[in-house]
């Protein structure tokens, strides 16, 4: 989609900091970390939240098979992580593209928000 921000960043016209990329996906750097590490994962194909990713399990399998590998190699998976999927303007969700926030390097509290 022309107007989506992830789609462009997928597409190369606006630059990211990547992390981590294979065929379905693409991780980067939030650019306003909520913690020390704050990765976005994303499919690249387009979908606007992740209650539309139901009708496609591979790739939701996909992005969360991403969003580990993610942190494993940012060293957070001993201490604990967080896979956030904001859905919908209520929820907190800006850009409507699927992306699960990968949050770790501190301890979070409970209820978030």
């Amino acid at each position: 989609m022309a107007d989506c921000l992830f789609c462009r960043i997928v597409a190369g016209e606006i630059p990211a900091t990547p992390v981590h990329e294979d065929e379905q996906t693409l991780a980067f750097r939030d650019l306003n970390p909520q913690g020390p590490t704050h990765v976005l994962v994303i499919p690249k194909a387009h979908h606007p939240d992740v209650a539309a990713l139901a009708g496609d399990p591979q790739l939701l399998a996909a992005v969360h098979r991403a969003a580990a590998a993610v942190a494993e190699q940012e060293g957070i998976v001993a201490d604990g992580w967080r896979l956030v999927f904001n859905t919908g303007v209520n929820g907190g969700q800006s850009v409507f593209h699927v992306h699960g926030h990968v949050l770790g390097g501190r301890k979070f509290g409970w209820p978030p928000g």
